[in-house]
């Protein structure tokens, strides 16, 4: 539902916070203390977006992310004690799409929020690309390769779609840093290679040896046509 949020969160005095301030935003929310309640609200459910801890018992949220991504594409907004760049690097890496360290401001969560589900919403005005036996569809945020629905998350798509819409056109990192996060990203550079090698590892025949998502040895990235 476009609306419903779920929060997963193991202190009860975060997660009622948090949910008031999603609600008053607009937002309905669910909540679960664990991650396997986690992934069995989101198998009962259909959710907007996830907010998720890090540090919860039972599952942790990396796993949590790992086994999401396997069957969904819902954005996921991970909280994290740790302010190492190296784990919110990890957390991007497995699927989060945007994290934020706690201590964290509730306007800035709410702000986070809507942010991730504007950059995620269809964009009805924007053109299919049809490149060999990929199709990329920003109405229905949809990638097809050979006839085969590709899940992928919001940034990995935003990313694809961008280059596959300027194909042979090489870009940096930060170039692409500006166009799939913005201007309020809290990430490097390392975060674009970690979404071009998800991509290649769902697009590429041999992701070691990518025909499609080709790297410009010192000055970025670039989207070749591929014949099917």
């Amino acid at each position: 539902m476009p609306n419903q949020i779920l929060v997963v969160e193991d202190d009860e005095a975060i997660a009622e916070l948090v949910e008031k301030h999603l609600q008053s935003a607009g937002y309905r929310t669910f909540r679960a203390m664990s991650g396997p309640a986690a992934l069995s609200e989101i198998e009962a459910n259909e959710f907007a977006l996830i907010v998720l801890d890090l540090g919860l018992p039972g599952i942790g949220g990396l796993e949590v992310t790992r086994r999401v991504r396997v069957t969904h594409s819902t954005p996921i907004l991970m909280l994290t004690a740790q302010a190492g760049e190296q784990d919110k690097v990890v957390g991007l890496e497995t699927g989060a799409d945007d994290y934020l360290t706690k201590p964290f401001s509730t306007q800035e969560l709410v702000a986070r929020v809507r942010a991730i589900l504007r950059r995620t919403e269809p964009k009805t005005t924007d053109v299919v690309i049809e490149s060999g036996d990929l199709r990329v569809d920003p109405g229905s945020r949809e990638v097809q390769l050979a006839g085969r629905v590709v899940e992928t998350t919001g940034l990995e798509f935003d990313l694809l779609y961008f280059l596959a819409a300027h194909p042979s056109k090489v870009f940096s990192r930060e170039a692409l840093m500006q166009q799939v996060w913005g201007d309020d990203r809290v990430v490097d550079e390392r975060a674009v290679d970690n979404l071009i090698s998800r991509l290649r590892r769902k697009l590429e025949v041999d992701p070691s040896d990518p025909r499609r998502l080709r790297t410009v040895w010192g000055a970025g990235y670039r989207y070749e046509k591929v014949d099917a």
